[in-house]
């Protein structure tokens, strides 16, 4: 099993057997950490470095336990307290480290573009693990698994996800792979966190929340990227939270039950409510086991090696 492309840059470089090669691999993985010695020596010769430019935990972590997982030697680089503070380019710490015989490159850059950058530049196989507001691929390749877990084939499915589209790379990505996957996308939000033009994406636009939940089966709820936003686009986050927040009695009155999923980190009481997110229709904490066994497939299909999972 191999993909048609060496890097995992964006989820547009991807066609479609891809996606499902990937998916028929993480289907395997994900049987290996049910096991009691959650471990395979598949890359045990296969050195990773885990380069993040910006700050993480959920993507951090699951990537570093999917190396592990597949016994790979990784290293861990945090651009806070590097030379990169003394004014180091991102190519000379890329090939500095690289230069210690690494094989794979994982990174998480703030600039939009930055892994493409990078891999004009360097041999080594880069997975982006999201690059400013551009994309964020393996969050929607175990997003877009976790709904076929529940439901089968994409393809007809209608799929909303509803937030801060503007500021968010997760959405893009997730446009990008359910489209390729035959779903319909509807994005939902406040008009200023939903980019111009959009629609050129094959995705509806509906400013109505609730009417977004009555259309769709799964609900992709995006956090607000306050951090991201240079100038006020709402006026509070109480304003926000009763207009476009998420609680257990409008999922009551949708008479139908619909998936809940979310990216994470929460802001609880803002775009969701506890009593959803903890719910017998959440699915956040499928996304989160599923994106380990996500990550394990990318890594073993992007490194070449051709052992079967044992």
């Amino acid at each position: 099993m191999s993909l048609s492309v060496k890097h995992l840059l964006g989820i547009k470089e991807l066609n479609t057997q891809d996606i499902e090669t990937i998916f028929r691999t993480a289907d395997n993985f994900k049987q290996v950490l049910q096991r009691p010695i959650k471990k395979v020596p598949t890359l045990r010769d296969t050195t990773i470095a885990d380069i993040f430019f910006e700050n993480s935990t959920r993507t951090r972590i699951s990537f570093e336990l999917a190396e592990k997982r597949l016994s790979a030697d990784t290293i861990n680089f945090s651009s806070s307290g590097s030379s990169v503070s003394k004014g180091e380019t991102l190519i000379d710490t890329v090939n500095n480290i690289l230069a210690m015989k690494v094989d794979m490159v994982v990174m998480r850059h703030s600039a939009s573009g930055a892994p493409w950058f990078l891999a004009k530049h360097i041999n080594a196989s880069i997975i982006n693990a999201g690059d400013g507001t551009n994309e964020h691929p393996t969050h929607a390749l175990l997003d877009a698994y976790s709904m076929s877990e529940k439901l089968g084939d994409l393809k007809g499915k209608r799929i909303a996800i509803i937030g801060d589209i503007m500021h968010s790379r997760v959405a893009l990505s997730n446009i990008f792979c359910l489209k390729k996957l035959g779903a319909e996308v509807t994005v939902a939000g406040p008009p200023t966190l939903i980019p111009k033009h959009i629609e050129s994406l094959g995705v509806t636009v509906q400013y109505d929340v609730k009417k977004a939940l009555q259309w769709c089966d799964v609900a992709n709820i995006l956090r607000i990227q306050l951090e991201r936003q240079h100038k006020p686009l709402f006026s509070t986050l109480r304003e926000y939270a009763l207009f476009y927040g998420i609680n257990k009695s409008i999922l009551e009155g949708l008479q139908k039950d619909i998936l809940i999923m979310h990216p994470g980190p929460i802001n609880r009481g803002v775009e969701l409510n506890s009593d959803v997110a903890d719910s017998k229709q959440s699915i956040i904490l499928d996304q989160v086991e599923n994106g380990v066994a996500i990550r394990m497939a990318v890594i073993y299909l992007l490194s070449g090696k051709a052992d079967v999972v044992e």
